[in-house]
């Protein structure tokens, strides 16, 4: 299988918000979870994808994505555009869930209706990363190519350090961060949050 790492083009949006769903459950498969399959997309693909199209790069397998790797170099400003030119138009049209629904699908509105916010402990860690990986390219050196990839991208435009979060149900995502030299910034109920100065 020929893979090859290529910066995002406008015609891959929908195959992101399908990756970012297929690997939305601690890594795997979210499909049975939602029942609007592109809200997982709506809040950790798509707006990095469209907002700062230059730090977003696709994996590819025989020409088809399979994978990609996106982010933003200073979350705070990333944050204050996104609530300028990404949330308003979904909140119009996504109205908050009921206080007693419980669903998956409840939990991301409420997350995009409140926006991004930075955990204080990762405020010395400006860059973050989003990176996901379908199982076809698992095993076999793609995942290290990628932030490895990123990571180069970040050193061009200066960015002094970079943070990701991970569910602390995804084992096989943590021990490869740590594999490839994040360190755990601090564990929190549910996720923990990773770093590297670059």
């Amino acid at each position: 299988m020929v893979f090859a790492l290529r910066p995002f083009v406008p015609a891959d949006l929908p195959a992101l918000y399908r990756i970012c769903l297929l690997t939305g459950a601690a890594g795997g498969d979210a499909t049975p979870l939602h029942r609007d399959p592109d809200l997982l997309g709506h809040y950790y693909a798509a707006p990095y994808a469209v907002l700062e199209p230059e730090l977003c790069f696709v994996l590819t397998a025989e020409g088809e994505p399979c994978g990609y790797i996106l982010g933003t170099r200073d979350t705070a400003a990333f944050n204050a555009r996104a609530e300028r030119e990404w949330f308003p138009a979904l909140r119009a049209r996504l109205p908050r869930p009921a206080e007693n629904d419980t669903s998956a699908d409840a939990d991301l509105l409420r997350l995009i209706h409140a926006g991004y916010s930075i955990h204080p402990d990762v405020r010395d860690y400006p860059a973050h990363l989003h990176i996901d990986l379908l199982p076809v390219t698992q095993g076999k050196g793609q995942g290290r190519k990628l932030i490895e990839h990123f990571l180069a991208a970040l050193r061009e435009r200066g960015v002094p350090a970079v943070h990701l979060g991970v569910s602390e149900r995804n084992t096989g995502a943590i021990a490869f961060y740590e594999k490839l030299g994040f360190h755990c910034i601090g564990a929190y109920p549910g996720w923990r949050a990773y770093g590297m100065r670059l």
